[in-house]
């Protein structure tokens, strides 16, 4: 059985009137890269910040190890964070920045330099040292957070949107690095972000946060694939949510919008809810087609974007968003379609909660 590493149960917290944290409850297995995700103000920074203990908790509580650390101060916790404008001390060298949590817990010469080689050697930055913050890039600025976070080996390791101020090509290097680094060293890490394809990228396990509340906690394949409410199937990645009607006939199940039934998977229960289904997961096929849930369409409107098209189809009386990859250098398609919606690739939102 996985340990659970982190673990925080029933945990409210508030800025006067404002309930920020509503009811968080939450396992975290040892050595996991879990994501807080969620747009701006729904509380994934706070929470961050508690765990981290800079903020007081209301109520609930918060283990790591089996430890309940409400009451710890910041510098016992054996947490660190990477704060998302670095925070490197200007007037110190690189060396200095990366050493000064080793030098305040005043250990052995020894020590700080075993530590400081071996987690330089980690992100290979060791032709930085004698330089300062101001003569470095952000990606090298970047990597000098994270070693000073590293080289004091903590048990949980606190990523507050630490990419946010890097180039977009850079970024997708950088998250390549860190998810690699993360794998290698096993340290429980937990990363705050806005941005959902960064996400899907690192992550574990990811927990979608709206208005101070964790909406699922799953995987990034369950939580891209399998939604549990509209909100977050609406928020992590582009999707096409339509309502409609399941039914069931024998062993099979459908899903009925404006009297035309798609047949979806046989698990989902009668009654109303709400077909999801990815831009990607839709066929765009032609009359001939003698598959069930074949559908007529007109395009309205296309985006060409190098490795894909992007369609928006009307059909159903509802607008469907497609998109079709490795188009190659053809004519990009107009006028009337025809859709496959294939039964294993459509899902039912049991929930509409936001």
């Amino acid at each position: 059985m996985a340990e659970m590493h982190l673990v925080i149960k029933n945990l409210y917290k508030n800025f006067g009137k404002n309930e920020v944290l509503h009811n968080i409850n939450l396992e975290i297995e040892k050595g996991l890269f879990t994501t807080f995700l969620g747009p701006s103000g729904c509380g994934k920074t706070t929470l961050l910040r508690i765990i981290a203990g800079f903020y007081e908790v209301e109520k609930g509580t918060i283990q790591i190890g089996g430890q309940i650390i409400n009451d710890v101060p910041t510098h016992l916790r054996n947490t660190t964070m990477v704060f998302q404008d670095y925070a490197l001390f200007p007037h110190l060298s690189i060396k200095a920045n990366i050493c000064y949590g080793l030098e305040i817990k005043k250990m052995d010469k020894k020590t700080i330099k075993e530590r400081l080689d071996k987690t330089v050697s980690y992100l290979d930055i060791g032709n930085l040292l004698e330089r300062f913050p101001s003569q470095l890039s952000g990606g090298q600025q970047q990597r000098v957070a994270l070693a000073r976070a590293l080289v004091m080996e903590p048990e949980v390791l606190l990523l507050d949107e630490p990419l946010s101020n890097l180039d977009a090509k850079l970024r997708v290097n950088i998250r390549a690095e860190l998810r690699q680094l993360q794998k290698k060293l096993g340290i429980t890490t937990i990363y705050v972000t806005h941005d959902q394809g960064e996400a899907l990228a690192l992550s574990d396990r990811i927990a979608v946060i709206n208005n101070g509340r964790i909406l699922q906690y799953a995987s990034s394949q369950d939580i891209y694939f399998l939604p549990a409410d509209e909100f977050t199937a609406g928020f992590v990645g582009t999707t096409n949510i339509i309502d409609g009607i399941v039914t069931a006939d024998g062993e099979k199940a459908f899903f009925s919008i404006q009297n035309y039934r798609i047949e979806i998977s046989p698990e989902y229960n009668a009654g109303a809810g709400k077909l999801c289904v990815r831009p990607e997961m839709i066929e765009i096929t032609d009359k001939n087609d003698r598959r069930s849930n074949i559908i007529h369409g007109k395009i309205i409107n296309n985006i060409f974007e190098g490795s894909s098209v992007r369609y928006w189809i009307e059909a159903l009386g509802s607008i469907f968003i497609v998109d079709q990859y490795n188009p190659g250098y053809k004519e990009i398609l107009t006028g009337d379609i025809y859709l496959y919606f294939n039964p294993e690739k459509l899902h039912v939102l049991k929930s509409s909660v936001c």
